[in-house]
């Protein structure tokens, strides 16, 4: 069941300057927190300990939170490094995903060579695939 936020909480919420906006269903974490919440993470910290040093009330927000949060986070940051965790890529407000710009020469390339192979293939196929109607042609002429 999904949580839901009462005016109260929303006020308490909205005092923390970790949080961008809050809404009754949803709280929206300033970027600077998801990259010292994942740099802490990853050099051994836990979700609720994070959560509870930067002023999170646990039973507000749910013990389950700070991990859910930090899962999110942590593959974002896997994908797209420290650019991604600035994107919200939830809801109404996204910003989807990081432009072109965001992502690295070596995956530019990597995709690249991907899509020239995938090209090649397609059009081997096709040849293929005219060479077929043209012997087909010429067999209803015999």
């Amino acid at each position: 069941m999904a949580r839901h936020f009462s005016a109260f909480e929303i006020k308490q919420l909205e005092t923390n300057p970790n949080i961008l906006r809050v809404s009754e269903r949803s709280i929206t974490y300033h970027p600077e927190f998801k990259k010292v919440a994942v740099q802490t993470y990853l050099s051994g910290g836990t979700p609720t300990r994070i959560f509870i040093d930067h002023g999170f009330d646990l039973a507000i927000i749910g013990k389950e939170q700070p991990g859910r949060s930090l899962r999110r986070w942590r593959k974002t940051y896997e994908k797209y490094g420290e650019v991604g965790l600035e994107n919200d890529f939830r809801g109404r407000g996204a910003t989807g995903r990081p432009s072109d710009t965001a992502r690295s020469a070596a995956e530019k390339l990597k995709r690249a060579e991907a899509r020239i192979k995938y090209l090649e293939a397609e059009n081997e196929f096709l040849k293929k695939l005219e060479t077929r109607e043209r012997q087909a042609k010429h067999q209803r002429r015999d």
